[in-house]
This record gives C-alpha cells, structure tokens and sequence, in this order.
C-alpha cells in the first residue's frame, strides 16, 4: 500500500486556471528539441489576435499530447458524431507575412 501512494501524483487546479482560456487557433513551432504551442483568440473583425497562453513541450510529450488528443477525439465522434470542420481542413495563416514553421 505504500508504494501505490509514493506512485501517485497529486494535482493541484487553481481557481484561475479551472475557469480555462478561450482560444480558436493554436500556431505550433517546433525546434529539434521542443515543441511550442501557442494558443490564440481571434476576434473577427479585429487585425489583432493575442496569444493567450504558450506551452513548451519535449517531442516526447508532444507525441503523447498527440496521442491523447487523437484518442479522446474518437470516444467524442463515438458518442456525438463525427466532428465538422467548416470549409474543410486547410491550415490558417494569421500573418501577412507568411505563415509560421508549422501550425494546427
């Protein structure tokens, strides 16, 4: 029973956190070794979007983050559907002066 509880992690969520951070576009970059997500809010209307949060990742997370994501879609589309992209899947550009090393 010991080693169950030293095996354990213990999260904490803060209030400010837990309320989350809206966003509509995530611009990822990538270096040999880390990953940066960048999630921003785009307003329509306005030229002017802001990052709101930056997360740095090792590739292995990433892979996993990946991974993850991938696993939590297909139990979504198994209860609800198939998720719509609107226009189809064609990567953003939210620069005018080209798009960023990568992007989702």
């Amino acid at each position: 029973m010991q080693e169950e509880n030293q095996n354990q992690l213990n999260i904490e969520l803060s209030e400010e956190v837990a309320q989350g951070t809206y966003s509509n576009l995530a611009i990822i970059t990538h270096s040999p070794s880390e990953f940066v997500v960048d999630f921003v809010r785009v307003v329509p209307g306005v030229p002017k979007a802001q990052v709101k949060s930056r997360i740095i990742l090792t590739p292995d997370h990433a892979k996993r983050l990946m991974k993850a994501l991938q696993e939590n879609i297909q139990k979504y589309e198994s209860i609800y559907g198939p998720i719509q992209i609107q226009g189809g899947f064609e990567p953003m550009n939210p620069s005018p002066f080209g798009p960023p090393k990568g992007q989702a």
